[in-house]
């Protein structure tokens, strides 16, 4: 039995950060009904790059699910949608403010139906405050909220993230609301309404950037590969061309520079504790630099591991998905598709004892699941023929 084993979710929500979170629980076992507009579908699924006539992109955050094609703008899709979630434990959208309201799919009627409804709004800045009409993307919400401002090389110029971050933490942020209000309803029986703001939610990884704020009156810098508050923790470049990263803390000091031949390093007792290694930064990372330097990727890592010393090298995502390790740990996975035949996935990454584990799923044609979702709420084949040729689904 896989954890979440008897979870209805209905997902009213396209493009990347409910989805991924939705992908996640279905291959925790929920039930994800997905909602797509019929002809078109989510429009992901006409993103670069492409398989054949299928989208990769629409492939990474959409497995597990069942789709079912209902038109929002028809009575009759009004009716599939209302009727879904009154079965349903949680309905996910990511419309705009006031937007289903108008088709009278909102959270007020929808829990008026269905008490036990747990009703999940993301949009970008949130159902309340100045904001909350503006439209945003993931990197309209990396700006706003400080990431950008921390990412980039030293006296350079703010740059992004090469994945989109807001998006995916978002997606995370959303998993964890469902499992916390599902969690919740265990103990009152009913259910809520939760709003989440992709804003908000990049506001609340700032952290330790915050903390520094908090603590030191600090804007930090942007600062490349290093860490604020410790020395070394940076990427270094190697012989080869090639780089590795490395983090010290007091302990790994010493077998450090013992590694790399920095014996009046090691000596220097001011350098023995991180705040003198931090006070001496730029004099630290000239000698470090200078040594690795000398050494292969391969050389550096082997005598970081054997002597202790936290690090790893800079992988390119070819280098990752053929790692031992994690195609040890089982992280490439595949599916197979009636198209597109078998197709590379990264599995959600848990491994349980005393549930099953995550399987990878395939992802599901447009309205793959519409007759077989539509007959288990009790429609008739010869109604849902008339729903198709009435452009309802």
């Amino acid at each position: 039995m896989k954890p979440l084993a008897g979870v209805t979710i209905l997902e009213l929500a396209r493009v990347l950060a409910c989805p991924f979170a939705d992908m996640i629980l279905a291959e925790l076992g929920a039930t994800v009904i997905k909602i797509e507009q019929p002809g078109s579908g989510d429009e992901t699924r006409t993103f670069e790059p492409k398989v054949g006539d299928e989208s990769a992109y629409y492939f990474a955050c959409n497995r597990s699910k069942q789709s079912v094609t209902a038109n929002m703008k028809t009575e009759a899709g009004r009716a599939i949608i209302r009727d879904l979630a009154s079965r349903a434990d949680v309905l996910l959208e990511n419309f705009p403010v006031g937007t289903l309201k108008r088709y009278g799919l909102d959270q007020a009627a929808m829990r008026e139906a269905n008490p036990k409804l747990i009703y999940v709004s993301c949009t970008g800045f949130g159902q309340t405050g100045p904001y909350a009409k503006r439209k945003g993307y993931d990197t309209v919400f990396q700006a706003m909220g400080g990431l950008m401002s921390l990412t980039g090389e030293r006296g350079g110029g703010p740059v992004k993230p090469g994945l989109p971050i807001a998006d995916l933490s978002s997606g995370l942020w959303i998993a964890i609301a469902i499992l916390s209000a599902l969690q919740g309803r265990t103990q009152t029986g009913a259910g809520c309404h939760v709003d989440f703001s992709m804003l908000d939610g990049q506001v609340s990884l700032l952290t330790l950037a915050a903390g520094r704020y908090f603590a030191l009156g600090e804007v930090p810098p942007r600062l490349g590969t290093e860490h604020p508050g410790r020395v070394p923790s940076a990427t270094f470049e190697c012989s080869d061309g090639a780089y590795v990263h490395i983090t010290c803390s007091d302990q790994h000091w010493l077998p450090l520079c013992e590694l790399l031949g920095l014996d009046a390093l090691a000596a220097d007792a001011t350098l023995s504790t991180n705040a003198g290694r931090v006070e001496h930064r730029d004099r630290l990372m000239a000698a470090l630099s200078a040594a690795i330097a000398g050494r292969t990727r391969r050389e550096l890592c082997d005598a970081c591991d054997a002597a202790g010393v936290p690090a790893g090298p800079i992988q390119h995502v070819d280098e990752v998905l053929a790692d031992p390790h994690v195609l040890a740990r089982g992280m490439v996975s595949e599916f197979e598709h009636p198209s597109v035949g078998k197709f590379g996935a990264l599995p959600v990454p848990f491994k349980f004892d005393g549930f099953a584990d995550p399987e990878v799923g395939r992802p599901p044609l447009l309205g793959e699941h519409t007759d077989q979702v539509l007959a288990k709420l009790g429609y008739a084949p010869a109604q849902i023929a008339d729903l198709r040729r009435e452009g309802a689904i």
